[in-house]
């Protein structure tokens, strides 16, 4: 199984920019589909964004299209999130997590559909 640690989080005014990294140890490539959830205060955990690993094809929840751009390095050891015109609705803590090997998620935004996940880092945008 596969170890996820998240870096990049902080504070940014609303505007500005924030690129989350997730390094992948013990991954394995059977593990297609790696993704980028959130959690707010009171709120449930959200996907944000997801990637085949294979190809490269990405997947965004319409709140974060245009914005946000989920991208994998070619070693596959390391996930990104690049974050630009934040809001402060974005404020959250913000996990990357990984589904079961040969899995394809039937709802990519979807937390029970990945069974590993990092820690969190803290992303907080004022406004």
């Amino acid at each position: 199984q596969e170890t996820l640690v998240e870096s990049g989080g902080g504070s940014v005014q609303a505007g500005g920019s924030l690129k989350l990294s997730c390094s992948v140890s013990g991954y394995t490539y059977s593990n297609y589909y790696l993704a980028w959830f959130r959690q707010a205060p009171g709120n449930e955990r959200e996907g944000v964004a997801a990637i085949d690993t294979r190809g490269g094809t990405a997947y965004y929840t319409d709140s974060v299209k245009g914005r946000f751009t989920i991208s994998q390095d070619n070693a596959k050891t390391t996930l990104y999130l690049q974050m630009n015109d934040l809001k402060p609705e974005d404020t959250a803590i913000y996990y990357c997590a990984s589904a079961r090997p040969y899995y394809r998620p039937k709802n990519f935004f979807e937390k029970y559909e990945y069974n590993s996940w990092g820690q969190g880092t803290q992303v907080t945008v004022a406004s």
